[in-house]
């Protein structure tokens, strides 16, 4: 961690885009255009930070402390987020969209640069180039319009407008549906060309020499207490167990990390030792935890343990081990 605190990394601001009526979020006073400073007494200097801060409150009932700035001031207020056993047992948590708050994103306009061969939009007819102009009737000034009408509409036949060659043509268009996190959505098999961000919503975030070596130890800790802390709620039930991954899962955001790009596949690498760090030290038979568990125990005692019990702690262990592996597999099966 302290080798890329030291390189540094560009991160897009924890600007607020809007925020859904009668969410925790509108609740607490939040609103669009805003910046998120810190949560709980961390600075978020990113949308990760955000994510990770939150994470931690995953399951609990309270009240998570957030200061934001609003746009193109520099005053900080204090706001609060009321949680009720927030995201209790989901199985697949999403905790800034579950706050009713949507990231600011860049305008994208509603121009078609890929059709997928097999969805409705191909079979419909439409084009790359085309520019969508309205749904059902509804004007569309954005992609992401499009998006929130369109997962709304699962199985439904539409009509969109589209601009194509200067000239105005009406398109009925038959939604599949894709399960996404779930949930149905409406699927139209079709995308936009991507925009670059404006240099005001991204910060080049980088450490010196020193300062590095002790974000490194914060990062390695505050991840190793967030481990112990998410195995906690499993078995308390305040987090699903459905959110434990395998070598499936492992390997899909490997490569998805390696195409982001070597500084996301690093960090990727950086998050996974420590998880499997911290899970080895756990006190359970077989593992290093259950050695270091077993040499203290003896040494309290002045004498090894017997044959017998150090053969039930290795069947117990075994067990555990074992029973936590197949659980990983099948909800890697699952998302499959």
């Amino acid at each position: 961690f302290w080798v890329l605190a030291m390189l540094g990394s560009q991160q897009v601001r924890p600007v607020i885009g809007a925020v859904e009526a009668d969410s925790i979020a509108a609740k607490a006073g939040l609103t669009a255009g805003q910046e998120i400073v810190s949560i709980d007494g961390e600075p978020t200097t990113g949308w990760g930070a955000v994510n990770l801060q939150l994470v931690r409150r995953l399951g609990e009932s309270g009240t998570v402390n957030v200061v934001v700035r609003d746009q193109d001031s520099s005053a900080e207020t204090p706001r609060a987020l009321a949680l009720d056993h927030w995201l209790k047992g989901a199985d697949e948590p999403d905790p800034i969209k579950s706050l009713g708050i949507r990231p600011w994103r860049p305008a994208l306009p509603p121009v078609l640069a890929e059709l997928d061969p097999k969805g409705p939009a191909q079979a419909a007819g439409l084009k790359t180039g085309d520019r969508l102009l309205a749904l059902d009737g509804q004007a569309l000034g954005d992609w992401q319009q499009v998006v929130d009408l369109v997962r709304v509409r699962p199985d439904t036949k539409i009509v969109l407008k589209v601009e194509r060659d200067g000239a105005q043509i009406d398109v009925p268009v038959t939604l599949s549906v894709r399960s996404e996190a779930k949930a149905a959505g409406g699927y139209l098999g079709a995308g936009v060309k991507g925009v670059e961000w404006p240099p005001s919503m991204v910060r080049e975030v980088s450490y010196g020499p020193l300062a590095a070596i002790g974000e490194g130890a914060k990062r390695t800790w505050t991840m190793s207490v967030l481990t112990l802390e998410s195995l906690k709620k499993m078995l308390f039930g305040e987090l699903s167990v459905k959110n434990l991954s395998g070598p499936i899962t492992i390997a899909k955001v490997a490569g998805a990390s390696a195409q982001s790009g070597v500084a996301d596949f690093l960090n990727f690498l950086a998050y996974l030792s420590i998880s499997l760090g911290v899970l080895n030290l756990l006190p359970i038979p077989v593992l290093d935890g259950g050695h270091l568990l077993c040499y203290l125990v003896e040494w309290v005692r002045g004498r090894r343990l017997s044959d017998r019990v150090q053969g039930w702690g290795i069947q117990i262990g075994i067990s555990l081990v074992v029973g936590v592996m197949l659980l990983a597999l099948v909800n890697d099966l699952g998302r499959l």
